[in-house]
Formats: structure tokens, C-alpha cells, sequence
């Protein structure tokens, strides 16, 4: 079963009105009253919409199936869309520059609304959470995520990380060279239960990430991860 249309999001892009090749579209609405960003980091294309590199875009995708965004919009070399979860106005974005040069949109976003960077929410993979292992926390270093680096360095360190765990290809040196085409590999077949559920149960509960303790929510995707 294709791992996209496990989740109904095969159709996203066809529903949100993304340019298959680019990932993008030119239609959407504009608002000055945005509460929050939440970026999810990936590679634009359909090349990579699968890869493990991607699960930022994936959250992103699914949040806006879910709560019913209009269709993305480029502006500031990001695809982007605004829309409520719960009782909180939220920009959505995918950066189209690559992984590597994240932040130089999401930072021009953020200056263009008038974003405190405390409001904004950043959603990767992790290689050293276990798959589909949660961690949120504001501030830090970057890990060693290039998409990270990219952001501390156009918007600082003080937004929120929403780490993903992706699990790790194996740490021995021989394994080494390998975490880049472990990053930029699709998501196996035995991914794809722990996967679906998990893009299902944040998008959810998306509305208690803003604005309060992580903790709250992270308490509460654990209690819906655990419900059969």
C-alpha cells in the first residue's frame, strides 16, 4: 500500500492545488492577523516527498488536509498557507530552497508577519529518536541538521523544535557514510504503520501544541499513540 495514500494523502497536492513538479501553486489568501508558523522541513519535488528527510513536509501536509487549508501559495521561496487549528491562526510552510537553505524563507516570512520567533513551531527528522520517538523543545543547538543550521542562522535559536525520530542507519563507522542515503531513502514498508498513526495523532491534537507547555501536548499524543 503506497505509505502517501495510507494517510489520504495522496490526493494532497492535487487537493491543495500543488504544482506536482514544484510543489507549489500561486493561489491562496492573505491575513495579518497569523498567531503562529509552523514550518516543516523537506526537499520540494515529488522525487523526495517520501524520503525520511521529508517528514516535515509530510506533518505539513497533513495538517492541512485535516483542518482544511486553501491551497498553498509561494511567497518568499516557501509554499505557504494560512488557516485556523483549533482557536489559533497558523501559518503553514514548506521552504522550496532544499533542505540546506531552510531559513532564509522562513525568516522572511516571520519578518514579513511580524512573528516573535518564540511562535514559531519547526517540525524534522531526527536520526537520534527512535522512529517515531517525539521531543519538543525551544532553543538548543542544531544537531547536526542542516536544515537547523540554516534556521539558527537567519532567525536565531529561541523557536521551537518538534523533533521527529527517524531512527538511525547504525553509528559504527562503517555505517557512517551512510546516513545521508538513509535521510534521502524513502520510508520502508515496515515504517508505515508507526508512520500513518503518527502523522494521523499530531495532526489531532495540533491544537494544544500552540501557545501552552509542551509537555501538554506531548502527553497527549502519547495517550492517543497507545489507544488502539
Amino acid at each position: 500500500r503506497d505509505l502517501v495514500r495510507s494517510r489520504g494523502l495522496g490526493d494532497v497536492y492535487k487537493s491543495q492545488g500543488i504544482n506536482a513538479e514544484y510543489g507549489l501553486t500561486e493561489t491562496g489568501r492573505n491575513s495579518r492577523t497569523i498567531q503562529f508558523v509552523l514550518a516543516g522541513l523537506g526537499n520540494p519535488g515529488e522525487k523526495y516527498a517520501l524520503n525520511r528527510h521529508n517528514i516535515g513536509f509530510m506533518v505539513v501536509d497533513s495538517l492541512a488536509v485535516t483542518y482544511h487549508f486553501p491551497p498553498f501559495k509561494v511567497k518568499f521561496s516557501a509554499a505557504m498557507s494560512e488557516g485556523v487549528i483549533g482557536a489559533h491562526k497558523v501559518l503553514l510552510c514548506k521552504p522550496m530552497t532544499y533542505m540546506n537553505l531552510s531559513g532564509q524563507p522562513v525568516g522572511d516570512l516571520i519578518r514579513f508577519y511580524k512573528i516573535p520567533c518564540a511562535n514559531v513551531y519547526v517540525v524534522h527528522d531526527d536520526l537520534d529518536l527512535e522512529p517515531g520517538q517525539i521531543k519538543v523543545k525551544r532553543g538548543g543547538g542544531s544537531g547536526g541538521h542542516n536544515g537547523l543550521k540554516s534556521l539558527d542562522q537567519h532567525i536565531g535559536k529561541d523557536y521551537w523544535r518538534v523533533r521527529l525520530g527517524i531512527g538511525h542507519p547504525g553509528r559504527s563507522s562503517a555505517h557512517k557514510d551512510g546516513v545521508a542515503d538513509y535521510v534521502l531513502n524513502n520510508f520502508s514498508k515496515q515504517d508505515e504503520e508507526w508512520l500513518t498513526r503518527l502523522l494521523s495523532v499530531i495532526s489531532d491534537e495540533a491544537d494544544s501544541l500552540f501557545g501552552s507547555e509542551p509537555g501538554v501536548w506531548l502527553t497527549r499524543i502519547a495517550q492517543n499513540l497507545r489507544l488502539p
